[in-house]
């Protein structure tokens, strides 16, 4: 029985692990850009969508309530409350969800005025909406996962924020940068399982949910690895060393293409002042004085992030030296030191 227990204990925390892991894949579908200081309303949003469903089953099949108060000692009396708690949830939480949907965006962004209300009532509509489609899209992930597992893969993922209007030339830029890896692979647009999603979103939500939705989702796919390109997130899918090839050989061309690499609005401002010292104009690097590097040193000794968005940006700025280094290395005149 022990062994029984413990078996079950097991398949449940890979369970949970599996359906965690999709619900944020799920996310990251749904939604693209939002300022790291704002996530949190994200986060409360769809967990409120999440919650309403719930109580909404547990309201209309008793069964379900009972269920979950059997699971601990309770007075009789709290068989009444609950009826009437499940109820006022029902009512109160799709405009928590509305009232989190017009705090997403920064505050210059959002609206005023009768405009207010209007985004409060409209949580009515994306508490169904936003539980709906987390669900169908953690299907659709755990699915792929499954699917991976047969084939013998698993994933890396590297977290960026694609920059406004930038989409088209992250894809560019990772093609080019894996194909000089001698890894080839074809871009085509995300099966419409992907997509149908945001669509929807987009079609019924409101202007402040809407601005977060991916506009294009693409794939990278080859014999043996698929990589699908996120506003969020750059999954790949494979083999261990092939996935370790394609991470080497995107990183390293991440830090210029249009892509953010940090999350906080700070680490944001010092990573585009970092990518201007290696193309200023886009075309490719340049000659840049000692005092632009330790300019961008000093910034980093008084900015207040986390050690992981540090330890991102002192590498950038690592790596752009070396670019710039070596750029004018190659234009030296030969024999010259």
């Amino acid at each position: 029985m022990t062994m029984l227990v413990s078996a079950v204990g097991v398949v449940g925390r890979i369970a949970g692990d599996l359906l965690t892991s999709a619900l944020s894949w799920a996310s990251s579908l749904l939604f693209g850009r939002v300022p790291k200081s704002h996530q949190i309303y994200l986060i409360l949003m769809m967990a409120a969508s999440l919650l309403w469903i719930v109580t909404l089953v547990s309201l209309l099949i008793p069964r379900v309530a009972g269920l979950l108060l059997s699971t601990t000692p309770h007075p009789a009396l709290l068989n009444t409350w609950l009826v009437l708690g499940l109820a006022l949830a029902v009512v109160v939480l799709p405009v928590c969800v509305g009232l989190c949907g017009y705090l997403v965006p920064t505050e210059g962004e959002r609206p005023a005025g009768f405009a207010v209300v209007l985004e409060l009532l409209r949580g009515y509509i994306l508490a169904p909406l936003i539980s709906g489609l987390l669900l169908f899209l953690a299907g659709v992930g755990l699915a792929r996962k499954i699917r991976s597992l047969r084939h013998g893969w698993s994933e890396t993922h590297v977290p960026i924020v694609v920059k406004l209007g930038g989409y088209e030339q992250l894809v560019d830029d990772l093609q080019h940068a894996l194909a000089s890896a001698d890894i080839k692979l074809a871009a085509k647009d995300a099966a419409w399982v992907l997509t149908l999603p945001a669509r929807v979103l987009t079609t019924f939500a409101g202007e402040n949910v809407r601005k977060l939705r991916p506009d294009r989702l693409i794939e990278l796919t080859g014999r043996g690895m698929r990589i699908g390109v996120y506003p969020s997130d750059i999954a790949i899918s494979g083999k261990a060393r092939d996935r370790t090839r394609a991470r080497a050989a995107m990183v390293s061309r991440l830090a210029t293409t249009s892509a953010h690499l940090t999350m906080s609005a700070e680490a944001q401002k010092l990573e585009d002042q970092i990518a201007k010292l290696a193309s200023p104009n886009g075309d490719g690097p340049r000659a840049v004085s000692r005092s632009a590097f330790e300019a961008i040193d000093r910034r980093l000794t008084e900015l207040p992030v986390s050690t992981e968005e540090w330890d991102t940006l002192y590498r950038m700025r690592l790596q752009i030296e070396r670019d710039v280094l070596a750029h004018k290395r190659s234009r030296a005149p030969r024999g010259s030191t």
